[in-house]
């Protein structure tokens, strides 16, 4: 399976972005270690796994600490080694975000056509509420992740538009 790891942190200064090698990490420890190996200061530091244009996993620190992480599709973990290591231990299920956390967007009556918030065939996974102070909602997290034709690489590059890092994360790609 192939991937795309990024990593992008912020400080003082701005947001700055780095790839992050994941061959031979051993557990989620050890992941949350190189991301924190990027930038030991930074106060949010974000990765951003894309597998296969199938799967996103993102995961958060807050100043080095309190490691979060979302996975688009808890079928990552058995797909792929790094996916069981990276995804394969949440449990939570967030395909049934309730109206508690987060406003269901409204509905219109008897249609049984209305595109769902989340893919159907897709079991999101772990904290989507992780990017909420930094503009974006579970909900819009959720709705990116399900959009048909959505890959990963477009969730990303969405994501890092609102966050303001699209152009570091665009440099990445291209080397």
């Amino acid at each position: 399976m192939s991937y795309f790891a990024a990593a992008v942190v912020r400080d003082d200064s701005g947001w700055t972005a780095a790839e992050v090698n994941l061959r031979g990490a051993t557990d989620i420890d050890e992941v949350a270690d190189r991301l924190r190996d990027v930038d030991q200061e930074a106060d949010v530091s974000l990765l951003f796994v894309e597998a296969d244009d199938a799967y996103l996993v993102i995961l958060r620190l807050d100043e080095g600490e309190d490691l979060r992480v979302f996975g688009s599709d808890s079928a990552y973990a058995e797909e792929s080694q790094l996916g069981q290591l990276l995804v394969g231990d949440l449990k939570t299920s967030v395909t049934g975000l309730d109206g508690d956390d987060e406003p269901r967007p409204a509905t219109s009556g008897d249609e049984e056509n209305e595109q769902p918030a989340v893919d159907p065939e897709a079991d999101p996974v772990g904290d989507a509420d992780l990017l909420a102070n930094l503009g974006i909602s579970a909900q819009k997290l959720l709705t990116l992740c399900g959009h048909e034709g959505m890959l990963p690489a477009d969730v990303t590059a969405e994501i890092c538009e609102v966050l303001g890092c699209a152009d570091e994360v665009e440099e990445l790609r291209e080397v």
